[in-house]
């Protein structure tokens, strides 16, 4: 059975984070059940989960705690201050009092009201607030792929959206129908295409290198620092005999997403929106699909296990992707494997190890028993 968890609120839009279905907990942050509330200069905030306050080992990113600075009454008359500012340049000046809608470990999102509709506050931990340059060029290269982003602040990691719509969950359960799929697929294809000149950019910037080169490394620091089964070191040579074989294809490594899931994507008249690059890594194109396919479209309406033939996306995405290659289909089920080694690696908080192992799982296994 895929994980239900509506993140912060079935009605939450643009960047409020949303726990992600499948067979695994594929978001693999949002491991807290209690919930409490805070307010703030009339901000309610929902936190939810433990701060991290540990350092781990060099497998696993770091993201302190820094809840107590985003509730802090300076920092939020600060924030708004900047709101207010960007919201009147652009003609929509704020009607109401904002709301703090969700306070984590790694971000916080302020939900901030105009007359033209809500606009959408996030900023990041320093380890992650790389996310503002990815809104900056996304918007500028694949408008039609992410929600309209009003104002940015790189230096601070502030960002500024506009609604992102209704979330794709809640849009398919009503519909039952799985086809909007099609459409997200061929822009998972663009934005890999179109982010391609940005690599060196990003990665200057501080979003994580886990190509093909580096992954195998990654792998071994993570199993070595982590609780898991023998079986799980034992696979480092057949991580570095994957890559190469993957790397022999010559497909170009640019920005993914690494979590794109239906919580992820967001409907706003006839564009399918994605959002949240917060986990996005400078890897393999077509690493981002191990979630999307197995994580969440295999499993249907219904949470069926491979009740859905993924075979026909995976086309899809290929085509959009290069047309004039058809032999990268031969990549595919490598890159479907080590797809889920690459999820693993990209762990952004030590409270949750149990789906750090689920992923290794899936790489090894293909599957979580």
């Amino acid at each position: 059975m895929r994980s239900q968890g509506a993140g912060p609120g079935a009605t939450c839009s643009s960047c409020c984070y949303a726990e992600p279905r499948g067979p695994v907990q594929t978001g693999g942050r949002e491991s807290g059940t209690s919930a409490t509330a805070v307010t703030v200069l009339g901000l309610s905030a929902a936190i939810r989960g433990p701060v991290n306050q540990g350092v781990i080992g060099d497998g696993l990113r770091q993201t302190p705690g820094v809840e107590r600075q985003w509730r802090d009454p300076e920092w939020l008359a600060s924030a708004l201050s900047w709101v207010d500012e960007k919201l009147t340049e652009t003609g929509r000046p704020r009607t109401g009092e904002p709301d703090q809608v969700h306070v984590r470990p790694w971000s916080t999102v302020i939900r901030v009201p105009t007359a033209q509709g809500p606009t959408w506050f996030k900023t990041n931990t320093e380890e992650l607030k790389h996310e503002a340059l990815v809104a900056l060029l996304l918007a500028q290269r694949v408008p039609d792929r992410v929600p309209p982003l009003i104002a940015v602040d790189v230096e601070r990691g502030w960002m500024l959206m506009e609604d992102g719509g209704r979330r794709l969950r809640e849009v398919i359960a009503e519909e039952r129908d799985m086809s909007r799929w099609d459409d997200i697929l061929d822009g998972a294809a663009e934005i890999a295409r179109a982010m391609e000149p940005d690599v060196d950019r990003l990665l200057a910037a501080g979003v994580p290198d886990l190509r093909l080169a580096v992954l195998p490394d990654r792998y071994a620091a993570l199993v070595e620092s982590m609780d898991v089964e023998q079986r799980f070191r034992d696979a480092l040579p057949r991580v570095r005999e994957m890559a190469e074989e993957l790397a022999s294809y010559g497909v170009t490594e640019t920005l993914q997403h690494d979590d794109l899931h239906d919580g992820q994507v967001f409907v706003r008249g006839d564009r399918q929106l994605i959002l949240d690059w917060g986990d996005a890594v400078i890897s393999h194109p077509f690493f981002t699909l191990s979630v999307t396919l197995e994580g969440v479209v295999a499993w249907g309406l219904d949470d069926v296990e491979k009740s859905v033939d993924i075979a026909p996306l995976v086309a899809r995405y290929l085509r959009r992707y290069d047309p004039d290659r058809p032999e990268l289909a031969d990549a595919f089920p490598l890159a479907l494997r080590l797809g889920w080694a690459c999820r693993a690696v990209n762990t952004t908080v030590a409270e949750d190890p149990d789906s750090t192992r689920n992923r290794l799982r899936m790489f090894l296994d293909g599957r979580v028993d």
